[in-house]
């Protein structure tokens, strides 16, 4: 008899001290109170940078021209290659057909080739440090602009962090600012452009 009481007590005692927990914090499947501010009096918001790219008129335009300066250097080297293709055939052809009065004449002009294809592969690494030179300028153009934004923003957002949500694992939607940052960009950027 005894032994059941004691069973009893234990079983209650535990059921207390789970209803107990249970009252202290917040099951997995709700989510916390948070409100604008957390218990510790954080204010955190968060930014889909991805979204931002997407709509922010600076990067539609920069991205444009970078597609174009990017699509022109493939071109250049394109026809620059089939060129070189055209000669290399040519030398081929007149090798073979013994059009070449001297073994030296033979020699000159595979050299020239030779020359030929080392300034278009100095060509194409010039082209490729030039667009990533424009890339980088451009990608720090826009965290510049970003940065300058969001502190002015935050003088009357008052936020203690702002994220990249890329960089967070969860948070609620009503964290997210990106909208509110795209719209204050794009009014930003549209009358700097004027």
């Amino acid at each position: 008899m005894k032994k059941i009481i004691k069973s009893v007590m234990s079983v209650t005692a535990l059921a207390a001290l789970l209803v107990s927990c249970n009252n202290q914090s917040p099951k997995m499947d709700e989510p916390a109170e948070v409100g604008s501010n957390s218990a510790s009096g954080i204010s955190v918001g968060y930014i889909e940078l991805d979204t931002l790219l997407a709509h922010y008129e600076f990067t539609k335009s920069t991205t444009a021209e970078l597609e174009k300066k990017s699509n022109n250097a493939r071109n250049t080297m394109t026809s620059k290659s089939k060129q070189l293709e055209t000669n290399v055939a040519n030398f081929q052809s007149k090798l073979q057909n013994n059009g070449f009065t001297s073994r030296e004449q033979a020699e000159n002009a595979q050299a020239a080739l030779q020359r030929e294809q080392n300034n278009l592969v100095a060509l194409q690494q010039r082209l490729e440090n030039e667009l990533a030179s424009e890339q980088a300028k451009l990608l720090q153009a826009f965290q510049d602009s970003l940065d300058n934004f969001l502190a002015d923003y935050n003088k009357d957002k008052k936020y203690d962090i702002i994220l990249n949500k890329a960089a967070v694992l969860y948070a609620g939607k009503k964290h997210d600012i990106t909208q509110d940052v795209i719209n204050g960009m794009n009014k930003r950027y549209k009358k700097a452009a004027k």
